[in-house]
């Protein structure tokens, strides 16, 4: 089974490692030094690079390591970001055999926070699988709209709610705290969420991560996944002076109301 590893980077970012075979492919690295240290410390060698997006907090990092590595590098094609070798659309299935015989990932294209962003789902990379969705999905949140639209995102975040429920999550930042505060005002009545916000609170006291979360989870709290549930649309409606038309009118709702709390 794979192994995966998060490598904290500037103040709150996440870059993730999946390890085996004594190999590392490694997702969205930032800064490059937490890699280099984890690969002399670990012994272990660089396979691959996998890009979900071009903001520099989560590809800064690839020419130093390309300096010193010569691996693949997947990354979204509508970017043309430097020293990428296998640009994405969306809906390609990539292989990784150096972490094992058979081990790939989907390709899922969820554009929203930037137009190219994408997603890596592996359905075998953990008992339940893992999906890497960067700043598209957060746990108990999701990423502002730098570059699409508001139909765009909520698509997107569609495709990611239809993975199987017990799927792992893991995304770009550690926002969980400040995401379920503006939950609760969207849902103050939500039990799983007054739940999930005590467990979340206590974890960060101890300077614990709170991510990955498990996709199930995210579709009981998350206001940006919940655009069906009548209080979140009573919210959006009390945002808005009237009811929403549709689910993306009360996502839209929503993510304007986050980007002013």
């Amino acid at each position: 089974m794979i192994e995966i590893t998060a490598l904290p980077a500037f103040t709150d970012n996440y870059i993730w490692l999946l390890r085996d075979h004594g190999c590392v492919a490694v997702v969205d690295p930032g800064d490059a030094a937490p890699v280099l240290a984890h690969l002399e410390a670990s012994g272990e060698r660089l396979a691959a690079i996998l890009l979900t997006h071009h903001h520099p907090d989560h590809i800064g990092g690839v020419a130093a390591l390309l300096a010193r590595h010569v691996v693949p590098v997947f990354a979204p094609a509508i970017n043309r970001i430097p020293g990428t070798t296998h640009p994405l659309r969306g809906g390609e299935h990539i292989a990784l055999p150096e972490l094992g015989p058979g081990l790939g990932l989907d390709v899922i294209a969820v554009p929203g926070h930037t137009l190219g962003h994408l997603a890596y789902y592996g359905s075998t990379l953990t008992d339940a699988g893992a999906v890497f969705c960067g700043d598209t999905l957060f746990a108990g949140g999701c990423g502002r709209l730098f570059e699409g639209t508001p139909a765009q995102m909520q698509a997107s975040l569609a495709r990611l709610a239809v993975l199987p429920a017990p799927t792992f999550v893991y995304c770009g930042h550690e926002y969980t705290e400040a995401n379920l505060r503006f939950a609760r005002a969207v849902e103050p009545d939500n039990a799983a969420l007054a739940a999930r916000s005590e467990e979340v609170a206590q974890r960060r006291k101890l300077a614990q991560p709170t991510v990955p979360s498990r996709l199930a989870e995210e579709l009981a709290t998350n206001p940006f996944l919940r655009w069906d549930a009548p209080a979140v649309q009573a919210a959006a409606a009390a945002q808005l002076g009237h009811a929403p038309l549709d689910a993306v009118a009360t996502f839209a709702a929503i993510r304007a109301w986050k980007d002013r709390f």
